[in-house]
C-alpha cells in the first residue's frame, strides 16, 4: 500500500464506547495521522464538525443507526456543516442487511464491520483518496452513486465532489494554502449543489402537485403527498435565501398559499388551478432553457412511471 502523509489531514471520531475510541484513535496514529479528535455522542459529533469541519470522518453506527443516517443526509444536503462532501465512513458491529441499506442510503463513503485492523482500514480510507465515487444530486438522496451496474444509467448527472482529504495527503502544501484552495472549491461545489437541488426540489413540487390532482382529497395518500409539498417548498424557500434565486420565493409562497387553501377546504378547483400554475412557474424559473410543453411532457412521464409502479406493487 503507498505510503501518504496523513499528518495534516483532521480526522474525527465517533463513538459512544471508550476503548473503541482509543482503538480507533491507536489504528489511525498506525497509518500517520495525527490530528485526530474524538467525541463521544452525536451532538458533539455535529458540533465538532461545525467548529472545526474534519477531512475524515470514522462514526459508529450502533445504537444510533438512524439519528446517525439522518444527520449524515442533513451534512450532504448542505443543511449542516462547512463541507458537505467530507469523506465518511460508519463503522459496524454487525452486517445486517437493513444496516447495510441505511448506511448506503446515508450518503455515507462506505460501511466497515468490526473488528478491523490498520491494514484493513489504510486500504479502504486510500480507496477514498484515490477513487472515490461520483456524488449523484436528487430530491431525497446527496451522495456517493448508488448504481451498481455500471451500464445502467440514469438521467442523474454525476460530479466529483471536493476531497479535502485528498487535497491534504497528495499535494504537500501549507495548511493556509490547503484551506484557501479548499475554500476556492467548496464554494463553486456549494453553489452546484444549491442549483442542483433547487432544480430537482421544483421539479418535484410539479409531480407531488400532479399526485395531489390525482388523488380524492381526505384519502391518505393526497394528505400525505399535500403534507411533503409544503414542507418541500418551504426547504425551496429556505435555499433561495441569500441567494441569486430569491425572485423565485413569490412563487413558492403562491404554493404554500393554494396549498393552505387545500388544507382549510376553500374552493378546491380553484385551489388546485393556483396550484397548478404555481409549480409549473416554479419549475420554470429553475429551468428556463426548456419550453413549457416539454416540462409538461417530462412530469407527464415521470407521473406515468410512478403509477405504473405503484400498480406492479400491488399486483405482486
Amino acid at each position: 500500500m503507498p505510503r501518504l502523509s496523513y499528518d495534516t489531514a483532521e480526522t474525527l471520531i465517533y463513538d459512544p464506547v471508550a476503548a473503541n475510541r482509543t482503538a480507533t484513535r491507536s489504528l489511525l496514529y498506525t497509518l500517520g495521522f495525527r490530528r485526530i479528535e474524538t467525541v463521544s455522542s452525536l451532538k458533539d459529533m455535529h458540533d465538532s464538525m461545525k467548529r472545526r469541519p474534519p477531512d475524515l470522518v470514522l462514526c459508529e453506527a450502533q445504537g444510533v443507526e438512524s439519528e446517525l443516517c439522518q444527520m449524515i443526509q442533513d451534512l450532504r444536503q448542505g443543511a449542516t456543516g462547512y463541507n458537505p462532501f467530507v469523506v465518511i465512513i460508519v463503522t459496524a458491529w454487525e452486517n445486517s442487511g437493513a444496516l447495510v441499506s441505511s448506511v448506503i442510503n446515508s450518503g455515507a463513503d462506505d460501511l466497515i464491520l468490526r473488528p478491523f485492523s490498520a491494514s484493513t482500514l489504510g486500504t479502504r480510507i486510500l480507496s477514498h483518496v484515490e477513487r472515490r465515487k461520483s456524488f449523484v444530486i436528487t430530491t431525497d438522496y446527496v451522495g456517493p452513486d448508488r448504481n451498481k451496474d455500471p451500464h445502467k444509467r440514469s438521467n442523474v448527472q454525476l460530479f466529483h465532489p471536493p476531497n479535502s482529504l485528498k487535497l491534504k495527503v497528495k499535494e504537500p502544501m501549507t495548511s493556509e494554502e490547503a484551506a484557501q484552495r479548499l475554500g476556492v472549491m467548496l464554494k463553486s461545489a456549494r453553489e452546484m449543489l444549491n442549483t442542483e437541488k433547487l432544480r430537482r426540489d421544483a421539479f418535484q413540487v410539479c409531480i407531488l402537485w400532479r399526485l395531489v390532482q390525482d388523488n380524492p382529497p381526505g384519502t391518505q395518500r393526497h394528505d400525505a403527498d399535500l403534507a411533503k409539498l409544503r414542507d418541500l417548498t418551504r426547504n425551496v424557500m429556505e435555499r433561495c435565501a441569500d441567494t441569486d434565486y430569491r425572485a423565485a420565493v413569490e412563487h413558492c409562497e403562491a404554493v404554500l398559499g393554494a396549498v393552505e387553501g387545500l388544507e382549510i377546504k376553500v374552493d378546491r378547483n380553484a385551489s388546485m388551478h393556483l396550484l397548478g400554475h404555481a409549480a409549473l412557474s416554479l419549475n420554470q424559473f429553475f429551468t428556463p432553457e426548456k419550453s413549457s410543453t416539454d416540462h409538461l411532457a417530462e412530469i407527464d412521464s415521470t407521473v406515468a412511471v410512478i403509477k405504473a409502479r405503484e400498480e406492479q406493487a400491488l399486483a405482486s
